[in-house]
Formats: C-alpha cells, sequence, structure tokens
C-alpha cells in the first residue's frame, strides 16, 4: 500500500496552518434560496467537512450581474452576510478553515436569471455554445455584451464589496475565480477576448482585469490570504487560447510575483488529460513560486505522489467530499469511499447533500 502519510503534513499558508493538505474544492450545490441567501442545511453540510485542511466555500456571486446558475449563494449583500456568518462559526468550532471563492460567470449565464433581464456581460459580444441552470431546467446561454469603462469600474466595486462582506462574514480568506471559463477566464483567453483596448490584445493586457480585481481584493485581505484559481488546459464553458502555454505562463508568472496564499489549478476537468497536456502543467508548475494546489483526477495515493514529488504542496477534492464528509480519515486508514449520488449533485433538500455516513466512531 503507497505512503499517504504526506497528506497529513501541516501546511503552513501565510499566518495560517492547514492541518492536513486534503483540501476541499469549490462545488456548486444549487442550494441557496433564490435571492442568494445560504440555506440553514448549508450549516450542517459545511461543519461535516471541516476536517479539510481547507474549505474553499462553493462559488459565491460578487453581484447580481455575477450570477448564472439558479439557487447558487451570494456575497453582495447584508442579508449573504448574515447567512454565511453560521455556516463559517460552525466550520471554526469543528477546527477547520474555510475561505470564500469569489465568481463572476460573465457570459456563462442567461437573461432570466440577471436583474430586469439584463444581458450577461463578457470581454468581448461572444456568445457561448454551452448551457446554463434557470428555472426553466439546462437552458442555452445568452447572447453577452462586452464590458465598456464603466462596466469594467463597477466589476472591480464589486469585486471590493465582494471581499468586505466576506471578511465581514468571518472567512479566513477568498479565492478568487479565474477560471472554468468564467469572467476573469474570458478576459484571460483569447477566445473569449477579442478587445483592441487596454483590457485585451496583448497577453499583458488580457490579465489587466484579474491583476486589478487582487489589487482591489488585497486591499481587504493581504495577500496571504487571498488564492487564484486557474484552469489552464481550457476544459469547460467553450473557453480556449490560441497558445495557452504564452498565456498562462505570463499569468503564473504575475501570480508568484504577488506572495498570495496559493494558486489552485483545476488539471483535469471531467476527462483524462492526456500527455501533452500534463507536460504543459508540469512547465507551468515551474514558474510558481509559492503554495501550489492541484486539483482533478486524484486518488490518495496520486495525492501523496504529487505532493512527495514537488508537483504540488496540497491536492484539492470535489466529489469525493460530497460523499465523504470526513475523507481526510477515509484516507487516512484506507477506508473505502462513499460513492455519490449524481443525481442529488444540484438542488434539493439535505438528501444527497448532508445526510451522507461517517465512518463509526470505533473504526
Amino acid at each position: 500500500m503507497t505512503d499517504t502519510s504526506i497528506l497529513f503534513q501541516p501546511l503552513r499558508v501565510g499566518a495560517l496552518e492547514f492541518h492536513n493538505r486534503v483540501l476541499m474544492a469549490p462545488l456548486t450545490r444549487s442550494r441557496a434560496h433564490a435571492d442568494g441567501t445560504p440555506k440553514d442545511i448549508a450549516v450542517a453540510y459545511y461543519r461535516q467537512r471541516a476536517s479539510a485542511g481547507l474549505i474553499v466555500s462553493e462559488a459565491t456571486q460578487i453581484s447580481p450581474m455575477g450570477k448564472g446558475y439558479i439557487d447558487t449563494p451570494g456575497i453582495h449583500s447584508d442579508a449573504h452576510v448574515e447567512g454565511w456568518k453560521p455556516i463559517i462559526e460552525a466550520v471554526h468550532a469543528a477546527g477547520g478553515i474555510i475561505f470564500c471563492q469569489l465568481w463572476h460567470v460573465g457570459r456563462i449565464s442567461h437573461t432570466s436569471l440577471l436583474p430586469g433581464g439584463a444581458q450577461p456581460v463578457s470581454a468581448s459580444a461572444i456568445r457561448a455554445n454551452a448551457k446554463t441552470f434557470t428555472t426553466e431546467g439546462l437552458t442555452d446561454t445568452s447572447e453577452p455584451m462586452a464590458l465598456d469603462a464603466d462596466g469594467i469600474a463597477a466589476t472591480l466595486d464589486d469585486f471590493s464589496a465582494a471581499a468586505r462582506n466576506a471578511k465581514a462574514a468571518g472567512f479566513d480568506g477568498v479565492e478568487v475565480h479565474g477560471a472554468n471559463g468564467y469572467l476573469l477566464d474570458q478576459f484571460l483567453q483569447d477566445s473569449t477576448n477579442r478587445r483592441e483596448d487596454g483590457y485585451g490584445s496583448s497577453i499583458e493586457n488580457r490579465q489587466r482585469l484579474l491583476r486589478e480585481v487582487l489589487d482591489r481584493v488585497q486591499d481587504v485581505f493581504s495577500a496571504d490570504r487571498v488564492g487564484v484559481r486557474l484552469s489552464p488546459l481550457g476544459q469547460a464553458n467553450d473557453i480556449s487560447d490560441s497558445d495557452p502555454e504564452a498565456t498562462f505562463s505570463a499569468a503564473y508568472r504575475m501570480l508568484s510575483d504577488r506572495k498570495l496564499a496559493y494558486l489552485h489549478v483545476i488539471e483535469e476537468f471531467g476527462q483524462n488529460t492526456d500527455g501533452n497536456q500534463r507536460a504543459l502543467l508540469k512547465r507551468l508548475r515551474g514558474l510558481y513560486e509559492g503554495i501550489y494546489i492541484g486539483n482533478g483526477g486524484y486518488n490518495a495515493e496520486r495525492a501523496a505522489a504529487a505532493i512527495a514529488g514537488g508537483d504540488a504542496d496540497a491536492i484539492s477534492f470535489g466529489r469525493p467530499f460530497i460523499a465523504n464528509p470526513d475523507l481526510p480519515e477515509r484516507f487516512r486508514i484506507g477506508a473505502p469511499l462513499t460513492e455519490p449520488d449524481q443525481n442529488t449533485f444540484y438542488g434539493g433538500d439535505a438528501t444527497g447533500y448532508s445526510d451522507y455516513p461517517f465512518l463509526p466512531l470505533d473504526h
């Protein structure tokens, strides 16, 4: 049996210490109230998973215009702050650490989800060949409009306000969602960014919105409490780049210079990553000097090997944490994992959410 003890070594991240390297990835579960306020059932769900070295909250929209799916939580109103407080208090009482993932979906939205039936926004007015969940079910995304200067300024203000709200709610830090074809990724990658102003054309310009978002967020949280999530292989929501190595090499270097809490990279998204993609991820990894969190397709053995080999400092797990609230302990003793019920991933009540079993106390 592979030695997985390295997963249970603590990890110092700025002023924080993760008590293990088995982290909980952000998981959209669509169980918030329609206005974005978390429901009471989220208290038990997050508390149950507090043994993770770090919990990254489900993606949490920074504004009404940042919403892309029904029943996802927000962090842009006083009600949201109050709704998150008991969740965070429960995680802390159980010895856990929790960051809020700050999210703007950009063009991956639908007019029915946005204020007054507004069009979604993006780097450029290019419709995604993608679907989202509305009250009518799985629905084609709507035609977006390109953010103008005023829209960019308002979006930056929204990130500032969301970070302040996350701090007021008690989150230990924030993760800026720059992955999976959402707004910041839409600015980074050239299939979705055809702008000719200071936010487009060159790689440096395409990074600009991410840099400015980080400036705003770091005015609220110190750099060592701010993480960023990227997906350089472009495997979601109709996103791609003509030269991903050049684009993301520059992004990794820029983020490395900022001395952030961590860089969180989706290395695999619902599919196997081929040899060329793995080689690209490894080259990119060498450009980031700081805490690196890998995600996608890992089990305990692969996670331990990645950390031991210097390819990652910690690994985040998504689906395994859905069905195994005590995932670190199961990894520690080599216990079998419960398989998640995909029919209960999105929406619903506590069924398939906070009712998955723990190991017996006398295991």
